[in-house]
Formats: C-alpha cells, sequence, structure tokens
C-alpha cells in the first residue's frame, strides 16, 4: 500500500540525482531497464542543464567496470545505474575490483516496491546487501521514501569521509513503483551544453628534502607496489636508496630506480656481500614471486607507508611495521650506506642490457619486447592488463628520466574481466590519448565492451593486442613444468592456455573499430607513435611455445651479466 504523502516514483529519483551531483558525481553509466527508468529520466533531465555526463552500454558488467574507470582517472565518484534482478548481480566483478582497491563506485540497483517481494513477480529478487562485505555501504530505499539522507552517506562512504575507512563501493537500492515515467506533457529542460568533467594533472615528479645527516647508513630498498605513486620516488632519490618499482606504482622513474629489479634479489640475498636489510614499501606489491620472498625473509625489516587507512589488508595480517609519517619511515629506512646505491645502478645496467640483447636476437616480437616498446612510446594513460602484460612490463621497462604517462592497472584483484571498459573509462574520464596493453585472452574476455551506441562518447583508445593464441602466463607457472613432462598429455594446454583461433580483425570490423597488424616492434613503435583519434586496435602475434626457454635465458644472462658486474665492483672498492 502508498501512503497519500509519499514520493512519486520520479519526484524520488529527481531528489537522489541532485544530491548525486550535489555531492560531486559528474558521470553516470547507464544501463537501460524499465524499472530504473525514473532515474534513467531524472539523469536525462540533468545532463541536459550540462550537470552530469551520462554513457550507455548495453552490458551491466561493462557498465560496472567503464565507471570504475570514470573513478580511477578522475579520482571522484563515478556511478551506475542497473535494472532490478540480474543487471545488479552483473556489477559484482567491478564492485569486488573497487572494494579491494579503494575506487568509490557508487551502485545504484533500481528495485521493486516490497509489496511485490516473495510473489514471484518477474525480475524481483533479494538486491539488498547482495555484494556483501565488498562494499562500504548498503541501504534500501523504500518506494515513496526520500533518498536524499541514504544518498548523502553512502556518498561520504564511497569517499573515504567515515572515520578509519578507505574509499570504496557502495550500493543504493532504490525501490520504484509504477508509474515510472513523467507525466504527460512533461519534457526535457532546454539542453544547456553537454558538461565534460575531466581533470588529470598528468604524471607528477615530488621533490622531498634530503635524509637528516644524523640518521644511520643502512641497505634499505624502496619497493613501490600498486599505487605508491611519485611520493615512492622521492623518498628513495631523498635518502639516497635502490627503487624497485612496479609500473603501476607510478614511481617507476628517477635516477634510483633499477629496471629488472625482481632477477637482482639474489644477488643482494642473505648470503652475499651485500645483503638486504631493510624494505620499506609504498603501495601494494603484487606482482612477483622473488619479492614475495624478499618480503618473506625473516632476517629482513619491513615497513610500510600508510599515511591514510587502506582496503587491501587487514591489520595484523601483514608483518610490514606501518608508518604515518614519511619522517617516521625515514627514521626506519635510515640513509643508504656508502656505496649501495651504487651496487644496485650498476647491477642494473648490466642486467637491462644482457636482457635487450637477448630480447633483441628472437625473430618474432616477444611479450617482453612488446612491453618494452608500449612502456616506452606510450603517452597520457597507459592501462595494463592483468596477466603477462603487466609482468611484461614489470622486467622490461626500462624506468626514464621522468614520468612518460599515468599508469593504471586492476590490480585489486588482478582478474582480467572488464579489462577494454576500465581502459575506456579511464580514456573518457582523463580526456587523454590512452593506450592499453592486454593479451589476447584478456581481450577475448571483454569484446563486448567494444560495443559504443550510435552517438555515445568514443574515447582516444589504443589497444595493442599480444596474440598468441592462448594463456601464456600457465606455461610460467608450474602448470608449465607440469606440460613439459608429458604426463597429462593435453590438459594443461586446454584447461589453462585456452587455445583458440579467433579473428581479431574481424572482431575490430564487427565493431567499427580500426585495425592493423604489426610485424615487429618497429611496427608497433610506429603505430604507437602516429596520431590518435577514436579507438584503434594493433595486433602483434607471437609464438608461446619457446616462452619459458625465452625466459631461462633471460634470467641466465641477466644473473652472468650482474654477477660479472658487481664482482669487478667489489674488487675495485
Amino acid at each position: 500500500m502508498t501512503s497519500q504523502d509519499s514520493l512519486t516514483s520520479l519526484a524520488a529519483a529527481r531528489i537522489a540525482v541532485a544530491t548525486l551531483l550535489d555531492a560531486g558525481v559528474r558521470h553516470v553509466v547507464v544501463s537501460p531497464g524499465s524499472r530504473s527508468a525514473p532515474m534513467a529520466y531524472a539523469l536525462a533531465e540533468a545532463e541536459a542543464a550540462g550537470r552530469v555526463t551520462l554513457l550507455v552500454r548495453i552490458d551491466e558488467r561493462s557498465a560496472g567496470f567503464t565507471a570504475l574507470g570514470l573513478a580511477l582517472s578522475t579520482g571522484t565518484p563515478a556511478a551506475v545505474l542497473t535494472t532490478s534482478g540480474t543487471a545488479v548481480g552483473n556489477l559484482l566483478p567491478a564492485v569486488m575490483e573497487a572494494n579491494h582497491a579503494a575506487v568509490p563506485l557508487v551502485v545504484l540497483s533500481a528495485d521493486r516496491p516490497a509489496e511485490l517481494h516473495g510473489t514471484g513477480t518477474n525480475q524481483t529478487t533479494l538486491q539488498m546487501d547482495l555484494f556483501g562485505e565488498h562494499v562500504r555501504f548498503a541501504v534500501d530505499v523504500p518506494a515513496g521514501d526520500n533518498p536524499q539522507r541514504a544518498v548523502r552517506t553512502a556518498l561520504h562512504a564511497a569517499s573515504g569521509a567515515l572515520e578509519g575507512t578507505p574509499p570504496g563501493p557502495v550500493q543504493l537500492n532504490l525501490a520504484f513503483r509504477e508509474p515510472l515515467v513523467p507525466e504527460p506533457g512533461e519534457a526535457l529542460p532546454r539542453r544547456e551544453g553537454r558538461g565534460i568533467f575531466h581533470y588529470d594533472a598528468g604524471p607528477e615528479v615530488l621533490e622531498l628534502l634530503a635524509a637528516p645527516a644524523e640518521l644511520p647508513e643502512r641497505r634499505t630498498v624502496v619497493l613501490a607496489g600498486h599505487g605508491a605513486g611519485a611520493v615512492a620516488e622521492a623518498f628513495a632519490r631523498a635518502y639516497g636508496l635502490p627503487l624497485l618499482a612496479e609500473p603501476s606504482s607510478n614511481a617507476r622513474f628517477g635516477p634510483n630506480a633499477v629496471g629488472p629489479y625482481r632477477l637482482l634479489l639474489e644477488h643482494f640475498s642473505a648470503d652475499s656481500a651485500l645483503p638486504i636489510e631493510r624494505v620499506v614499501v609504498f603501495g601494494r606489491p603484487t606482482l612477483s614471486r622473488p619479492v614475495a620472498a624478499l618480503l618473506a625473509r625473516a632476517e629482513v625489516e619491513t615497513a610500510l607507508y600508510e599515511p591514510v587507512p587502506v582496503a587491501w589488508y587487514e591489520h595484523g595480517r601483514r608483518r610490514e611495521t606501518p608508518f604515518e609519517t614519511l619522517a617516521g619511515l625515514g627514521e626506519f629506512a635510515g640513509r643508504g650506506a656508502a656505496g649501495w646505491l651504487d651496487a644496485w645502478l650498476l647491477a642494473g645496467a648490466a642486467a637491462q642490457h644482457a636482457l635487450d640483447g637477448v630480447l633483441s636476437a628472437e625473430a618474432l616480437p616477444t611479450g617482453p619486447a612488446v612491453a618494452a616498446t608500449v612502456w616506452e612510446h606510450a603517452r597520457g594513460r597507459l592501462v595494463l592488463g592483468s596477466s603477462n602484460g603487466i609482468r611484461d612490463v614489470d622486467l622490461a621497462g626500462q624506468p626514464q628520466p621522468a614520468p612518460l604517462a599515468t599508469v593504471d592497472a586492476n590490480r585489486g584483484l588482478s582478474g582480467i574481466d572488464g579489462t577494454i571498459a576500465t581502459a575506456t573509462g579511464i580514456a573518457l574520464g582523463s580526456g587523454r590519448e590512452t593506450t592499453l596493453l592486454l593479451g589476447d585472452v584478456t581481450f577475448l574476455h571483454d569484446t563486448g565492451s567494444l560495443l559504443l551506441g550510435s552517438g555515445e562518447a568514443e574515447p582516444d583508445l589504443r589497444i595493442v593486442v599480444l596474440n598468441d593464441s592462448g594463456g601464456a602466463i600457465f606455461g610460467l607457472l608450474e602448470h608449465g613444468g607440469v606440460d613439459a613432462g608429458g604426463g597429462y598429455g593435453t590438459a594443461v594446454e586446454r584447461l589453462f592456455a585456452t587455445p583458440h583461433s579467433a579473428d581479431i580483425r574481424a572482431l575490430a570490423a564487427a565493431y567499427g573499430v580500426g585495425y592493423s597488424l604489426a610485424g615487429t616492434t618497429a611496427d608497433l613503435a610506429a603505430a604507437l607513435t602516429s596520431p590518435l583519434k577514436g579507438r584503434s586496435i594493433v595486433e602483434v602475434r607471437t609464438d608461446r611455445a619457446g616462452l619459458r626457454a625465452l625466459h631461462g635465458r633471460i634470467k641466465a644472462a641477466v644473473g652472468e651479466a650482474a654477477g660479472v658486474r658487481l664482482g669487478a665492483w667489489y674488487r675495485a672498492q
């Protein structure tokens, strides 16, 4: 039953939209549906007034990751609107990623009114708390109620304004009764001009005061994981410490950065002439087992810079000592010991030269060579797909004196889903040229996100697809050894590598996206430096059969070169 003084569905939706926009939401991704119609009409009115930018996606999973990308690139909450039923469930992957990556994603899920629940009414299910612990706040707004207070609380939670709580996703479950459409005679307001909302200052370089002279000298390394930011580079430089930076740290630059660092850790182990004593961690390290092994060494003391609450770990579950201030972290780290930074830089230069030599000898483009080329030439925003793509950049991407692009990646849960959608949101939200590097399986997993409806804004997005006809990363893990042993026949190839013969050129044509095939890294470099307007796909084909052996040759060459160079340096001291 409805009370006489309850709000109509459209009136409630208009209040909800106005409150969202007053709280700073400037992008909303809409998936079509009937029950969500009041919100859709209210958003259309706001867009006509120039207050919000709407994007429409028919696939809710794509819509969720597009909104995630918009929030990543703008640093402000972005919303996604769905109708009721399975539509809401399709947002779960994006919500899970937003949770662990602390991204302010606002889920606007439309629902049937209470009197229809439990009656078998079409598209009616329990939507409240559907996302469980993955949201910072969830609330049911009954049909006819004023949603203003619920929306304000949700936006506070999404943006990290609640004490002790990091930013993250929230759910507003909004119930609507019929009628779901405007009154006869109502119309959109006169269009004030389409608002374009984005802010992107570009890559950062920070300056910190030099380490106090009274600090003790220590053999400390700075480990910059995902989301560390330029402060990690500035800290390493100020304290005279080697910088081991993952690509999505946005700290992989400057004079202290070491390129193939993960292959050098064994040269600074406990039984070496210069063992690592301490590690200071910025951001979230996720990419390699050698780094995980370093952080687990009992003899190595570790610390974590945590000026604000983070979403990626529970307190008490990691061994690093957290520090809220750089001064406290600096006292833990100390100044770089005499010769400590030089040893790392010399080993890093020798390793980079050896790695480049191995890659240049290959007849076909390889993952590391493609990654190095993309890293060197990408500008604006660079999005790295999970699996081998980001690891190849971590291995072969040579640090530059200054950052060339802002780097993004879905490292909250490191899934391959929604990567194209995320990059699309990042490109549209930032308003900058964006390059996406991903593998063929990651690409095929999200080809639906290539679909843009007629009249929808098209990003300036270049998609580089390394196509080796399957999932190559498993061949570099233990599964590669199982496959080589032959005891399981074709099981590893079928169940893990998932070989395919998909035609990427045809897929590009089907979605109206430009396409080119790069046969060499020189061709790829030319494509990366050509003018970009709209979307294009650059395919690079390679063979994953020899990838495990290639990595073995890289490790051997780097180990020998670094060992020789460090040996000569030790003797000269």
